[in-house]
């Protein structure tokens, strides 16, 4: 099959766009005013196409990216969930439903699974801002390819919520302990991190999205899956960024001191170690700053998350995080943390409890239990 033609497949305020280059079909995430933040909808719409191509023996390889230059996908619908989610009172009170929640993250979840899982190859370009849900989406694929301009993160703790998607995954497969530092802090990071943590596999300048999306749908895609793999690798190879010409890489020049920031056997030591940081480094300054203003209740999770994914299935990684996440929208946390940081904008969110040593286990643990009868991920 070779790239012959491109052909319109949906209207432009689709808030996904969906197009042909011959054999190469292309999604493009279509809010660029909201940074291309996923809601339900293109959730369901990218699903529903990723289902449709996986069948389709005229596609070869799949191209996702974001419309505008800022960002790929800089997370989740935030809002919705915070006005589908408990405040305290009510989470107090028992008055809570997992009926939104659960759809909104199962659905969001088995897009990621299947992208992990899928057969052919899916390029993902992560120009921009990447963060949350568009990690999700960008994890999971073959090629992954960030830019000078990649920002990453995963900063869940400032909104009372955790690193999700599978970070389970793939922050516990980060050399030593960075998953560990990134999940807690929030901290955000660059494209030559995101290859240095294992989250990327080129890098190409900004300017050659066109270029490389052009080149990949010239490719000969003749044989099976396997050889389009090869196909697209070798192609996105002989495009990346020479090494002189790439950022450095924070992560890599914070080695060191992460692992000492992090080198404790409990939360508690690892908690009042990073927020604890005396030194001049702004990066660390400000990851220490996050941490120690975020939720409580977020380090407890994502220290016990990491502990109990560590030899888990992605499947089963994905089966976790939906309990938690639906469990911690009925905490009351995120709807203190949105609203602090979004919705009143104070900045001052009032978490309960207030401090780390405050949380009780047991309220950590119960986040982690099946909030249904029968689980909606169960058919994985």
């Amino acid at each position: 099959m070779r790239a012959v033609h491109m052909e319109r497949e949906a209207q432009s305020e689709s808030p996904v766009t969906f197009r042909r280059h011959g054999a190469l079909a292309q999604a493009t995430l279509n809010l660029p005013r909201a940074l291309n933040a996923l809601n339900l909808e293109m959730i369901d719409l990218l699903s529903a196409q990723l289902e449709a191509w996986a069948e389709d023996d005229s596609v070869a390889c799949v191209w996702i990216d974001g419309s505008g230059d800022k960002a790929f996908c800089a997370g989740g619908d935030v809002v919705a969930l915070y006005e589908e989610s408990a405040s305290y009172t009510e989470a107090t009170a028992g008055e809570v439903s997992t009926e939104f929640t659960t759809t909104f993250f199962s659905h969001e979840y088995r897009l990621d699974h299947r992208i992990h899982t899928f057969e052919k190859p899916i390029v993902v370009w992560g120009g921009g801002y990447v963060m949350g849900g568009g990690i999700g989406i960008m994890a999971g694929a073959s090629h992954r390819i960030v830019t000078p301009s990649t920002r990453m993160a995963m900063p869940e703790v400032t909104i009372g919520l955790f690193p999700d998607v599978g970070s389970g995954w793939f922050l516990n497969r980060m050399p030593g302990r960075l998953g560990l530092f990134l999940g807690l802090t929030g901290a955000q990071f660059n494209g030559s991190d995101a290859l240095f943590a294992g989250m990327a596999d080129r890098m190409l300048a900004d300017s050659d999205r066109e270029r490389a999306l052009e080149a990949v749908a010239g490719l000969d895609f003749t044989g099976s899956a396997k050889t389009f793999h090869q196909l697209v690798s070798d192609c996105l190879k002989d495009l990346q960024l020479p090494l002189g010409e790439q950022p450095a890489s924070v992560l890599r020049e914070h080695y060191d001191i992460i692992q000492q920031l992090t080198d404790f056997p409990t939360l508690p030591g690892v908690w009042h170690s990073i927020t604890g940081y005396e030194g001049e480094d702004r990066w660390l300054q400000k990851a220490a700053k996050t941490l120690a203003g975020g939720s409580p209740m977020t380090p407890w999770v994502v220290w016990e998350q990491l502990q109990r994914a560590r030899h888990l299935s992605l499947v089963d990684v994905f089966r976790m995080e939906l309990a938690l996440a639906v469990n911690l929208c009925n905490s009351g946390h995120l709807r203190e943390g949105v609203r602090a940081l979004l919705v009143d904008k104070d900045r001052n969110p009032q978490w309960q409890p207030a401090r780390l040593e405050e949380v009780p286990l047991g309220e950590v643990l119960c986040c982690f239990r099946d909030p249904w009868p029968v689980h909606p991920l169960r058919d994985l």
